[in-house]
């Protein structure tokens, strides 16, 4: 399977001119097989010294194949305890050659973040070869890491190549695979928090880029028995759909259409400022949050409709209760910057309030929590803090803080402007 890419691009209703940097992708058993022939006379001519950075896991999945069938140098790190972080970074700086003109990214969502980091900050592209269906940042443009303790989205690049190879991802450990189901899903409040905060701010919105997304979602709950038995066929529908989760945000320009509140919780969650660490992947603790923020958006509609809810004040941030939890690992300073300026400043409290019944008109079109927690344990994935590795006792304090994590408008920083009477 080959995706058109050129169906994405070009001017659009919403005004602009969609973009993309990615020029190929290709998703099919075998797909790693055609990197010689992209060396020897396609898309990848033009470089002579290649790097692969993988892990000693996605070593034996794919990378070791890679390097049978291309000259490389090749770093792999120690899978445990590896993070997308400046350690990370630094592992592979450390190691790499002043002549690396290319990153080949084999692996998943850590491997591609800091393969991506590095490329940007490099200036030179890279290749991804997923390991595993298990995130939506392959094709991103931005790369999601934990700098000094803190969660930075810094600019990145996107791959120039994408090779999706069946005979890999959909042979990997179905707890990535269920991952990657759970960061999809993710996408329902992500949606909503971005049409909402249009709505209160008139942010920029593309209802074809929203599209996306809900086609890529609504094709992978179409199939969710066939992808957790491990169908080749079901498993390429699950991978073209976080591929197309990723295209979306390059159509955007940002992480808006695939981030939102729920995302917030697991970034939260990395930064360990309220909970110990915990090994739940990415996707585990977005599904998780995902089913937090749906509760929380079912209790405000409610609400909303009912006449039991109304605007208030804003009084500015928590300083008092950021100071006593991210003051107390030295991340202060950074999540004060990250807030400046505050997002909720851009919201009229009078135009909020007239809108207050069309916001519970957004909420009101998600699927309820209970319907996706049944759908998600369905699929074996993760549907609570104790899945996600984090003390359920910490539940209101994380609705609480996360909208901080990022200077981004969501329906739960929303919220801090709201009263329920």
């Amino acid at each position: 399977m080959k995706i058109d890419l050129q169906s994405f691009t070009g001017p659009c209703a919403c005004g602009r001119e969609h973009r993309l940097d990615v020029k190929e992708i290709s998703i099919e058993a075998g797909a790693i097989l055609r990197l010689p022939d992209l060396f020897r006379d396609g898309l990848l001519e033009p470089y002579g010294c290649p790097l692969v950075i993988c892990d000693r896991n996605t070593y034996e999945a794919a990378g070791r194949k890679v390097l049978e069938l291309i000259k490389a140098d090749c770093i792999c790190l120690p899978p445990e305890g590896l993070h997308a972080d400046n350690r990370a970074v630094f592992a592979v700086k450390s190691q790499m050659s002043g002549d690396t003109d290319l990153i080949l990214a084999v692996g998943s969502g850590t491997v591609h973040d800091v393969s991506r980091y590095l490329a940007g900050e490099c200036g030179i592209p890279f290749v991804s070869i997923p390991t595993a269906a298990s995130v939506d940042g392959f094709v991103s443009t931005v790369a999601a890491m934990t700098w000094n303790g803190l969660k930075i989205t810094f600019p990145a690049v996107a791959p120039i190549a994408v090779l999706a190879d069946t005979s890999v991802f959909a042979a990997a450990p179905y707890r990535l695979t269920a991952s990657g189901i759970s960061d999809l899903m993710g996408k329902y409040t992500a949606l909503a928090d971005w049409k909402v905060s249009h709505l209160v701010t008139g942010e920029y919105f593309c209802e074809q880029i929203c599209g996306l997304e809900y086609r890529a979602v609504e094709a992978v709950r179409e199939c969710l028995p066939d992808i957790k038995d491990g169908k080749p066929e079901a498993c390429e529908k699950l991978m073209y759909a976080l591929l197309l989760s990723g295209l979306a945000m390059q159509m955007a320009g940002n992480s808006r259409p695939a981030s939102g509140a729920e995302h917030h919780v697991s970034h939260l969650w990395e930064m360990e400022v309220i909970n110990p660490h915990t090994d739940a992947y990415h996707g585990e603790k977005v599904s998780a949050g995902l089913i937090m923020c749906l509760k929380e958006y079912e209790r405000m509609k409610d609400a909303i409709q009912s006449g039991h809810c109304g605007v208030k004040g804003y009084a500015g941030p928590e300083l008092e209760l950021l100071r006593s939890t991210f003051g107390e690992k030295g991340l202060l300073d950074g999540i004060l910057k990250e807030n400046t300026p505050d997002p909720l400043l851009e919201v009229d409290a009078d135009r909020l309030k007239r809108v207050l019944p069309e916001i519970a008109g957004i909420w009101a079109e998600l699927p309820s929590s209970q319907e996706v927690k049944h759908m998600l344990t369905k699929a074996g994935c993760v549907t609570d803090m104790e899945g996600a590795g984090v003390d359920p006792a910490l539940r209101q304090l994380t609705l609480t803080l996360s909208p901080y994590v990022r200077s981004r408008l969501t329906g739960m920083r929303l919220g801090k402007m709201l009263k329920m009477e």
